[in-house]
């Protein structure tokens, strides 16, 4: 008898091969059939009208802390999610050490560049490990809803083996060997890769640029040469925000040719303005194969709007001169935006032309999203400026006394980009490009900051629906079968017998994402931006239901995905 029969849909296997009327049978955890079936099933589906397909793979993730009070990682499975990879830019809770000074300063790095709250941070993880192979173990231990991998972080190996001076100075050879113990031990426990972030984005707690900012590219590239020397690994960066120097091409091939192993940077918003910059990251690629490595561009297929705050001060740190009253206390940053001069010089320092983020300090433009002062209620959902001219007053200052009486917890910024149909053809034309890959979710991170993990059901309802872009079969392809291919997933990826019953039902005529919105339910009731999907109907994670008729269940199938046992060598080509 089967676990499971899902009857009379439509497979999309995955591979971009047209549609097929079949069932699928599943056992075991794994797809035993895919034809016309006659067994009896323990559960069956029916299917009819609706697709079935494999689920995707979200290749950039940060749920190494969510996990522990959220093993369901929603909502990534309402929106098709299987399998997901976690530890990037560097950013990893593992491995620790005896000291808890730096428990600290990763909780705290964590909260401060990947917009995690503290309180939660505190609350909702353990910290009871030491090595990666604990944590990993751990986890495991604990259940996953969903397949769930993770790279070894270059900020926590750094702090590990270096301490405080991680933030201060060059590891000495002594120190660099450290680094590269702690890497092979993670590597071997099970770690994906290898991942690290030059991003002028990236400071932690303390004002100072986090751990992997202060490597030398000798470092970087002799802990990706680790990588190498084991099965089914790969590399991650944030080399550069903004347009690439030619140091930041160079790192990444020198990277990958040292390791022989793809590695892929992120992010890249595509639309139809910026298509010039676009084809010359994509270079990158060009310049990559020419020396036997491999470069690949992740890649935000759909657009959403940055919600800001001058509580978590994320982003808006990185105008130069904002540094400092973004990282002060909430009382100094209170009683800044309450004093009219200082906040009128922060603004001046915003308004510079030698601000390179100028474009987000037009505070007009920006639109209120949340609010939390009863009084400010009003003022949700309009832009700054409207608010401005309804009063007869500057953006700016209606814009700080908002967020001085919301205590600076309010949420603002841009909203959604409209989308033109020559965006889409841009980014289509990029999501063909074997130089780049669709992923850059974020989920699990930024919880007031971006609702991006939403992607999958985006592209599905926007792209394939609503324009017509592309078929469900291409699209299903280019968020499968590719992101499985670029880390090496064995038997994940494509409906096919044999293989891990990592399973979607899909109704295509409805399926798409809800509204984003935010809900307080994360340890310490803090909250996170939040939305559900409609036609992502049954979710089967190694054959165990983990939505069902759109609603999560408590199956928890995943599987701790190890380097070596769960992936192979990825190709370079």
């Amino acid at each position: 008898m089967l676990d499971v029969l899902i009857k009379g849909g439509d497979v999309v296997d995955g591979t971009g091969a047209t549609r097929v009327r079949a069932d699928v049978g599943i056992k075991d955890g794994r797809i035993v059939q895919i034809g016309a079936i006659d067994a009896e099933a323990a559960h069956t589906i029916d299917a009819t009208g609706k697709l079935v397909a494999p689920g995707f793979v979200d290749v950039h993730t940060h749920f190494d802390a969510q996990v522990f009070w959220d093993n369901a990682l929603t909502p990534s499975p309402l929106h098709g999610v299987t399998t997901a990879l976690a530890g990037n830019c560097g950013f990893t809770v593992a491995p620790l050490s005896d000291d808890p000074a730096d428990a600290e300063y990763l909780l705290r790095m964590l909260a401060r560049v990947e917009g995690m709250p503290v309180e939660t941070l505190r609350s909702g993880v353990p910290w009871n490990w030491k090595s990666t192979a604990d944590y990993l173990d751990r986890i495991e231990s604990g259940g996953v809803g969903i397949n769930l991998g993770f790279m070894v972080g270059h900020s926590a190996i750094r702090r590990i083996a270096m301490g405080a001076d991680a933030t201060r100075r060059e590891s000495t050879p002594d120190e660099l060997e450290a680094m590269k113990r702690l890497l092979h031990a993670g590597l071997e426990a099970g770690g994906l890769g290898f991942s690290t972030s030059y991003a002028r984005t990236h400071n932690d707690a303390d004002g100072n640029m986090v751990p992997s900012r202060h490597a030398t590219t000798a470092e970087l590239i002799e802990l990706a040469r680790v990588t190498g020397a084991h099965e089914g690994t790969g590399l991650e960066i944030i080399p550069q925000v903004g347009p690439f120097d030619q140091w930041a091409i160079d790192l990444m091939v020198d990277m990958s040719v040292a390791a022989q192993r793809p590695i892929n940077w992120n992010v890249m918003v595509v639309s139809q303005s910026n298509m010039a910059d676009c084809q010359s990251k994509l270079a990158a690629g060009d310049a990559a194969r020419a020396r036997g490595g491999k470069v690949v561009a992740l890649t935000m297929p759909i657009s959403f709007g940055a919600r800001l705050s001058f509580s978590s001060g994320f982003v808006l740190d990185a105008m130069p001169g904002w540094e400092t009253a973004m990282h002060a206390s909430r009382d100094e940053k209170l009683a800044l935006f309450s004093d009219k001069s200082a906040r009128d010089a922060l603004d001046a320092q915003a308004q510079s032309p030698d601000n390179p983020l100028r474009m987000l300090a037009d505070w007009g433009s920006k639109i209120i999203f949340d609010v939390v002062a009863p009084e400010n209620e009003q003022y949700r959902g309009q832009t700054v400026a409207a608010i401005a001219a309804a009063q007869g007053r500057d953006a700016w200052d209606v814009l700080c006394d908002i967020a001085v009486a919301d205590e600076l917890n309010t949420s603002f910024g841009t909203p959604t980009p409209v989308e033109t149909v020559d965006d889409w053809k841009a980014r289509l034309e990029v999501w063909r490009d074997s130089r780049a890959v669709i992923g850059a979710s974020d989920a699990g991170a930024h919880f007031d900051l971006l609702a991006s993990f939403n992607y999958a059901t985006g592209l599905l309802e926007r792209a394939v629906r609503r324009h017509q872009m592309l078929s469900f079969e291409e699209a299903i392809h280019l968020m499968t079968q590719v992101q499985a291919e670029l880390y090496g997933l064995k038997e994940r990826g494509v409906l096919r017998e044999g293989w891990h019953a990592d399973v979607i039902v899909i109704d295509p005529e409805t399926v798409g994402t809800d509204e984003v919105a935010m809900q307080f339910d994360l340890p310490g009731d803090e909250g996170r931006l939040y939305a559900g999907s409609t036609g992502i109907d049954h979710v089967l994670v190694n054959g165990v239901p983990i939505v069902a008729d759109g609603v999560l269940t408590d199956g928890r199938g995943g599987t701790v995905l190890r380097s070596g046992r769960d992936t192979a060598t990825p190709s370079l080509v």
